[in-house]
């Protein structure tokens, strides 16, 4: 993930992320489509979560950390083995890891079938291989790590169903794999967008995730309260 501190390097990083969404309705003001195979919500509070990989995870969980219905969050790393689930290692883009998200979600207020529908719309360009924006290589891939079977059969379908309404202009990429392991990344990297909020970084690739979140599904928007 980029550590970009000069002005000079600002400016190259917005023309690269003027891009970012090329191939996606991402950054327009509509929506995508709502899923239409999702499970009901649940009749009662409870926790689950959902393991998903989209570029820098320092942009995925400022998005997910803002939605109505997510308990917690924590950035890590899922697709390798623990011995490499460090980010010196990760970095290397030799440990099959991708930079990824835990959304502990309560299934009695968002579904699952909703939380595709923010990932594959404001939190990332599914239709971009190994990268996003200016992070290149395969531990920006675009990832869906299911736990269940259920998550499998609502995910394959929400695809199918993207796919076949051309709602990107080039094909979603997104793998679609079984999870085996999520490793909690270094601490400096938990909620890393919220205490540094001035970082050139953050400004210029995930806080515009986050208004168009924001912008996007109002119904689902909340302010981050810190942690």
């Amino acid at each position: 993930m980029s550590k970009l501190i000069a002005v000079a390097v600002v400016l190259v990083l917005a023309l690269a992320v003027a891009g970012i969404f090329a191939g996606a309705k991402a950054a327009g003001k509509s929506p995508i489509p709502a899923a239409v195979t999702d499970d009901a919500l649940a009749s009662s509070p409870g926790k689950q979560a959902a393991v998903f990989a989209g570029g820098c995870f320092w942009g995925t969980q400022s998005v997910f950390e803002r939605v109505k219905g997510v308990v917690d969050t924590t950035v890590g790393y899922s697709g390798g083995s623990a011995e490499t689930a460090t980010y010196d290692q990760v970095t290397t883009e030799t440990t099959g890891h991708a930079e990824s998200i835990r959304v502990v979600y309560d299934p009695s207020r968002i579904t699952y079938g909703q939380l595709l529908r923010i990932f594959f719309s404001v939190a990332h360009d599914p239709t971009q291989l190994n990268r996003q924006g200016p992070d290149v290589g395969p531990s920006y891939r675009s990832v869906i790590f299911y736990a269940n079977d259920d998550q499998h059969r609502l995910a394959q379908a929400y695809i199918a169903q993207l796919d076949a309404a051309h709602v990107f202009a080039k094909p979603i990429v997104t793998q679609v794999v079984p999870l085996k392991g999520f490793y909690d990344a270094e601490g400096y990297h938990q909620h890393y967008a919220d205490h540094n909020p001035g970082n050139p970084y953050i400004l210029v690739c995930d806080r515009p995730k986050v208004e168009a979140l924001k912008q996007q599904f109002p119904e689902l928007f909340q302010d981050y309260k810190g942690k």
